[in-house]
């Protein structure tokens, strides 16, 4: 046993490590540019793969999952689990006769779930929270040359997490998740002119290193109906919040050649750094409701409400809109007795998602559509007490659209998880 906890803290510091270092893009969406970048949210591949159903999700299965999204779901959680996973996105964009295609993937997620007795546990973690990643350029003529505008930013936040849930009575449980936000975002606008010409070039950058708490809080009521099949009822939320931004500007002079190749900056002309404001992050809620039968079947569906047009940046309002979205999902297990077909025992899940995003741009809403497809692949066991699964996930989806001369962005994301369940922290009467 403290052979794996030694493995699993340098896991942790691994990944700590991996989300902390520079930042690096992980997105290639022109839309990552508006708030603090797309939000990821927090839900691991085997909700992603039912379209990211939180609310109502307690157990879809025999295994015991971590539903970062709803913490009153931590209250089902029997046995000490680990899950963590990686992300990987495919992305066309698309604008006039104008096409590209990018490949961008990391590491996804790293949670651990305790119980503490027959009906409450302990979660805590790191995931991301948003990404952004972004580059945009297009030919300006200025005085009697022309320049190549730039404009393009990189970067993210992320999440650690700690959280607790418990359940009331027979019917009725609660959960409250405290997580701190961290990370760093950063926008740079150049005007590059091509040294063979006698040109200079410039930048100017917005460094942004954001920190801060969040809250998110939840309930769950379930009972069983007809039989076998339980219903559940959820509702989660996320407190408004306002967390710490530390704002650097930057302007330097470089050189570009005739390939397009920046050579190294050689002069900063104007610097700025230390100032300090605050990032007002929204109310969000989501409602929904699963209907299931353990080991068989699941059938759900979320409707959730952001309040963005709350959303500041220090005193600065950048008019975004209040969202809203609905997801459906369904998930069933063929036979999970099963002991000569290994098909009849994986998990089948498909889901569909619409969100009105919180980008409105020319007049346009900026709106999300996916459809969602997933597996949940058991591994056996040599040990009675330890349980492995490998979860996958596949997103297809499309953001925005090509009229009034904006960008269609088709994308295709990959979700992988690995999840253990194991009986830790317990004693034994017999060795």
């Amino acid at each position: 046993m403290i052979k794996i906890f030694k493995n699993i803290l340098l896991l942790l510091v691994l990944t700590a490590c991996t989300f902390t270092v520079k930042a690096q893009s992980t997105t290639s969406s022109p839309y990552s540019q508006f708030g603090i970048g797309l939000i990821r949210g927090s839900s691991l591949p085997q909700n992603r793969s039912l379209a990211g159903l939180s609310a109502g999700m307690r157990r879809a299965s025999g295994f015991y999952d971590i539903n970062i999204s709803n913490p009153a779901s931590y209250s089902s959680i029997g046995l000490t689990t680990f899950d963590i996973g990686a992300f990987g996105s495919i992305a066309r964009l698309e604008k006039g006769d104008r096409k590209e295609k990018n490949f961008d993937a990391s590491l996804n997620h790293l949670a651990f779930a305790v119980p503490v007795n027959r009906k409450s546990a302990l979660s805590f973690g790191l995931l991301p929270y948003s990404q952004m990643g972004f580059s945009q350029n297009r030919d300006s003529i200025l005085g009697s040359d022309t320049a190549n505008l730039v404009y393009s930013g990189e970067g993210g936040v992320s999440k650690a997490y700690l959280g607790y849930g418990f359940q009331v009575g027979k019917h009725l449980s609660f959960g409250v998740n405290a997580g701190y936000l961290f990370g760093k975002l950063s926008k740079t606008r150049s005007a590059e002119f091509l040294v063979s010409k006698g040109g200079l070039s410039s930048r100017i950058e917005n460094s942004n290193s954001l920190s801060g708490l969040s809250f998110d809080y939840g309930m769950q009521y379930f009972t069983n109906i007809a039989g076998r099949t339980v219903l559940t009822l959820g509702y989660t939320g996320t407190s408004r919040s306002k967390i710490n931004s530390n704002t650097g500007y930057y302007t330097t002079n470089y050189t570009v050649d005739d390939s397009g190749n920046e050579g190294v900056a050689f002069d900063t002309i104007y610097s700025k750094q230390g100032l300090k404001s605050k990032v007002t992050l929204p109310l969000s809620h989501s409602i929904g409701f699963t209907l299931s039968r353990s080991n068989k079947w699941l059938l759900g569906a979320d409707l959730n409400y952001s309040n963005w047009s709350a959303y500041r940046e220090g005193n600065f309002n950048p008019k975004l809109n209040n969202s809203y979205g609905v997801a459906i999902g369904a998930q069933i297990t063929p036979d999970v007795t099963a002991v000569s077909n290994y098909l009849k025992i994986i998990d089948y899940r498909v889901g569909f998602k619409y969100d009105k995003t919180y980008i409105n741009l020319g007049n346009s809403d900026i709106n999300q559509t996916s459809l969602t497809v997933g597996l949940g692949l058991p591994l056996s066991s040599t040990n009675r007490s330890t349980f492995y699964k490998i979860n996958i996930g596949a997103e297809l989806g499309q953001r925005g659209t090509l009229t009034a001369n904006l960008v269609r962005e088709r994308f295709a994301n990959i979700y992988l998880g690995f999840t253990i369940n194991d009986r830790w922290f317990q004693k034994y009467k017999f060795d």
